[in-house]
Parts: C-alpha cells; structure tokens; sequence
C-alpha cells in the first residue's frame, strides 16, 4: 500500500471544529450492541482481529531473546490445532512492535514470514527531546530494518494550538521514515479536549501520517470509544477531501476478545469493511491476544482451556 503522501498545511479544514461531547458519549456507548456476534461470525471477527494485532513489547527488561519469542507468537498466534479445526491457515499477527534496538533481533527472529516489525521512536512516550535527536532516532531504527514507525506528538503543539510547529514537526519525522510507513501517536490521554484530539488528527494525516494512533499506552488514559470515534470520524474526512486512506490504530487499554469486537464494529460502522485490514487497521497490544486465543478455544472445543496453555512469549 502506497504512503499517505499528505497535503499542505489548510487550517481551514479543523481550526472551527465544534464536537458535541454527550452526543460522541451516546454514540460511542451504543457501538457494542450495534452488531449481534455469536458462534461462527464471532469466531471470524476475532480471528481477523488477530491479523490486526501489533504485538507488542515495551518494557525495559526487553531483551533478543524475548523478542524472538514474541516473533514466534506473531508467527502462530493461535493454536496450530484451534486453526485445523477451523480450516484457517497461515493467520499472523499485523506486525510486532519494539523498541529500535530490538528492531535487528525482531527481523531475524521473523525471517521471511512477511510480519512487518514497527519501531516506536521519537523519545517514546513522552517525545521531550531535541528534535534532531527524535529525527535520529527515526533514522536509527529505519537503518536496523524498520518497515513501521510510531512517532510520539509534542503534546504541547497541541495544547498551545501551534498548528504550524506541530506540522512542521510531523513532515520532518514524515520525511526521516522514508519508505517506512509512520504512525503518528497522539497521547490523547493528555490532549485536554475532543476538539484537540479532532485538529491534532486532521495535522497529523496532513504531513503524511500512514495511520493515526490514540495512545502510547503509559498515560493516564489510553483508548477509549469517544475518542477513538472522533479519530476516525476525522479519517473520513479527510478521506472525502483526498480521496487518500489513512489507518487506524487504538492502543493501551484494550485486554479482552470484547474489545477487538468492538473496535472493530466501531470501524466498519464509521469506515466501512476497507478499513478492517491490516493495511488501516492495527491494535496496539500485548495480553489481548491470550483472550482471543481463549475464546477460539472455547468456539472450538466447547471449554475454556486452562491458562497455562495459551501463555504469550
């Protein structure tokens, strides 16, 4: 898929943005009972939420060897047994996420299965550093064989609505990620108001951002259904303005099978079935997918299988 090539900076599409929060609240509250899903179309949802997933680790323990072990969770996600018995094969997760120094070990561990390895950058999660410092960073893991980058606001930009300097900013990291398709981190946990979430969206697609992302998962508040459903609601815009496609990525907050569903309803509602591919879609997680793996056992055998089964890496 081509990158968001993205346009000049126009002001004029978000500066007068006006969002009636209860009505978001209302809406977002209704999107879980919008779809009835059991048994097989339950299953489907589930499993094509698995090949949305960023598998993800983020800790400062993280070492090659734990990375490896996640890569071989990313290759076969969910039971080789489970996938027989429902007539799936060759499912992977989206991608794998790291730090850039784990980037290398994340490749080799990989191989030629096609999972793309995403690096978070940019002085992740807070983003206070010299920005030719972030721009090197962005480098670094591009040079180690990054094929994604999730990039980290100044959340300052923002709140002080210095729409130029925040775009300015983006292009640069848009321009230091190369071939490599960017993720623009919008902490919107710290972003104060709808109304920001909204503008700082519609500046992130507007330098290039591939996808828009609501979290780095350590603020206080990560992905939640308003939010998320103001984030998207700017992608559709800014799809009927450029005709360009920009993806979707909720992280931090999201543990169980429910709430891939959800999310996943949330996007075929507002974006339509384009947008549930891992082209447009990911999920930043890492326990996520121990409850999915959970509840296809249950669809498969009729139980809960006990927990030690399905660890992760």
């Amino acid at each position: 898929m081509m990158n968001n090539p993205g346009t000049d900076l126009r002001l004029d599409w978000f500066q007068n943005v006006r969002i009636n929060t209860p009505a978001v609240e209302r809406r977002a509250a209704t999107l879980p009972a919008r779809r009835s899903l059991k048994k097989d179309h339950q299953a489907a949802w589930l499993l094509n939420a698995v090949r949305c997933i960023d598998l993800t680790t983020l800790a400062g323990d993280d070492t090659p060897d734990r990375v490896a072990r996640l890569c071989a969770k990313a290759r076969q996600p969910i039971g080789a047994d489970l996938l027989q018995a429902m007539g799936v094969s060759g499912l992977t997760t989206g991608a794998v996420c790291v730090y850039p120094t784990m980037v290398a070990p994340a490749k080799r561990a990989l191989g030629n299965s096609g999972i793309p390895v995403a690096s978070v950058a940019t002085g992740f999660p807070a983003g206070l550093m010299p920005l030719d410092l972030r721009l090197a960073e962005i480098r670094y893991a591009v040079d180690q064989g990054a094929d994604e980058i999730d990039i980290v606001i100044t959340r300052a930009h923002v709140l002080r609505g210095n729409w130029t300097a925040l775009y300015d900013e983006l292009r640069a990291m848009r321009e230091a990620c190369g071939a490599a398709r960017m993720k623009a981190i919008l902490a919107t946990g710290d972003l104060k108001s709808l109304e920001n979430v909204a503008r700082a969206s519609h500046v992130a697609m507007q330098a290039g951002s591939d996808w828009i992302k609501t979290s780095t998962g350590k603020e206080g508040v990560n992905a939640t259904l308003p939010v998320s459903l103001v984030m998207v609601r700017t992608i559709r815009d800014f799809h009927a303005r450029t005709g360009i496609k920009v993806g979707f990525k909720p992280a931090g907050g999201l543990r169980t099978a429910r709430d891939a569903i959800n999310w996943q309803v949330l996007m075929a509602e507002e974006l339509g079935r384009d947008w549930l591919t891992p082209n447009l879609f990911r999920i930043g997680a890492s326990s996520l997918l121990g409850d999915i793996e959970r509840q296809i056992s249950h669809h498969v055998t009729g139980r809960y299988a006990a927990s030690h089964r399905q660890a992760l890496a």
